[in-house]
């Protein structure tokens, strides 16, 4: 079986798996984004999927059940079990993060079935692209993710 590839375009943000949840027993997946300015994931949940961000550079703006968070380099932002969230990268340049997922499945379907497959070598911001709408919430759907339409 081919492996899948580590690098992807997702949202326009650059995600690299650091750690697929097959080669660490089925307990995580581990990535590092590069969110350029006013990118990030849009409001959802997901029960029986933890989330930690770790903020490397930049930053980020969260909102988790209603309440806004800024995160700067250092911090740590857990994500309760269920709990609407979403996140923007805001400021002068691009937020540098990792996300913690566990068990991560859900997460890696859901990477690797909205992104585009990217060179693993590549460091930079993709091209900007106006998401396919539909084919987010068909995905999002198939792995469990709830992302409500917008208001």
């Amino acid at each position: 079986m081919t492996p899948l590839p580590r690098t992807y375009d997702v949202l326009n943000i650059l995600l690299k798996f650091h750690a697929f949840p097959e080669e660490v027993d089925g307990k995580y997946c581990l990535v590092e984004c590069l969110v350029p300015v006013g990118a990030g994931a849009p409001p959802n949940h997901h029960a029986g999927e933890t989330e930690g961000f770790f903020i490397l550079e930049g930053q980020v703006a969260f909102n988790i059940c209603g309440e806004d968070r800024l995160a700067g380099p250092g911090d740590f932002v857990a994500i309760p079990d269920g709990a609407m969230h979403a996140f923007q990268a805001i400021g002068d340049g691009p937020a540098r993060l990792l996300i913690l997922n566990a068990p991560g499945q859900m997460h890696k379907a859901f990477f690797t079935g909205i992104g585009t497959a990217l060179p693993d070598t590549q460091t930079t911001l993709p091209e900007p692209s106006k998401p396919d709408l539909a084919a987010v919430l068909k995905v999002a759907q198939q792995v469990g993710m709830t992302i409500p339409a917008p208001q």
